[in-house]
């Protein structure tokens, strides 16, 4: 157990140095440079590298206890940076969900209105390129421009759209998926399919989750450097490059999340239909309507 609680430590010590310590240094490092150097001289080097040589050659001056209190004083600055910044990442994630507060419901059903409208437009499309094309005489280019109108339908969403943004339609097009084709209520479903997942499956869907986690901290960070800006202007740019990384990396570990959930879904689905005594244990193959519909009256509870 001391060996166990001593490996905990040291991984908790590695993530805290990951998430906080470090970003939060070299956030104070720019934001001293930036308000010694201000709007006028904001790319001036020549004027940064005396800037750094005084800091120096003061702290230089300074006794010991007065250097390790400095040193104190800088971990703990950066240290609360990235508190403040790991508090920003709940209102960041619940608005890429589309989880918005109750003062913008109205924004966000016009949003979701104006994606549902392209979404059932693209297939509309789609639907009567099939209808005057049948497969049976259907050229090559005729079925390229069916697959383009379904691809511009899955770039929105791969289900109905129902909330205002990409990635919060992507994680609800999972659950409809699961009513759709299973009548599951993937909502209460997953914590017991949770459980009966392959320990290399659950480890998969977790490091896919951290992925999308980290992504969330990092377009996090663009808002103090967004607030620096009004000291020294470059600070805006960081701001912009660092919300971009972060938004573009967590569309792409979102899908992947959300792509490994529903292959979850369809590879052991029978596992849990089995553990839950819903199916036989001889049974084989994805799960039926009927027993998706078994699974979530005895999951809800009369919930």
């Amino acid at each position: 157990m001391n060996a166990f609680f001593g490996e905990l430590a040291k991984k908790l010590a590695e993530r805290w140095v990951a998430l906080l310590a470090v970003p939060g240094l070299l956030f104070v490092a720019v934001a001293w440079a930036g308000v010694r150097l201000g709007w006028s001289h904001a790319l001036d080097l020549a004027l940064l590298r005396k800037e750094v040589i005084a800091l120096g050659t003061s702290q230089g001056r300074l006794t010991v206890p007065a250097q390790l209190l400095f040193a104190v004083g800088l971990l703990l600055a950066s240290c609360g940076i990235g508190l403040v910044v790991q508090a920003l990442t709940t209102p960041v994630r619940a608005i890429w969900l589309g989880l918005w507060p109750r003062g913008l419901h109205g924004l966000r059903d016009r949003l979701a209105t104006a994606r549902a409208h392209r979404w059932n437009a693209h297939v509309e499309t789609r639907q009567a390129l099939q209808r005057d094309r049948p497969a049976a005489d259907r050229t090559p280019a005729q079925q390229a421009a069916i697959d383009a109108a379904a691809d511009r339908a899955n770039r929105i969403a791969l289900a109905p759209p129902a909330r205002p943004t990409w990635m919060g339609d992507r994680v609800a097009a999972v659950e409809q998926v699961a009513l759709n084709r299973y009548s599951l209520d993937l909502a209460f479903a997953w914590p017991r399919l949770w459980l009966v997942l392959p320990d290399p499956v659950r480890a998969d869907l977790s490091a896919a989750h951290g992925q999308f986690a980290a992504t969330v901290v990092t377009f996090a960070w663009a808002v103090p450097y967004a607030v620096l800006a009004v000291w020294w202007w470059p600070g805006a740019i960081v701001a912009l490059a660092v919300a971009l990384t972060g938004w573009t990396r967590a569309r792409s570990t979102l899908a992947e999340l959300t792509d490994l959930t529903e292959a979850a879904l369809d590879l052991h689905g029978r596992t849990l239909a089995t553990s839950l005594g819903t199916s036989p244990p001889e049974s084989a193959g994805p799960l039926t309507p009927d027993e998706g519909r078994a699974i979530t009256r005895q999951t809800r509870k009369g919930r």
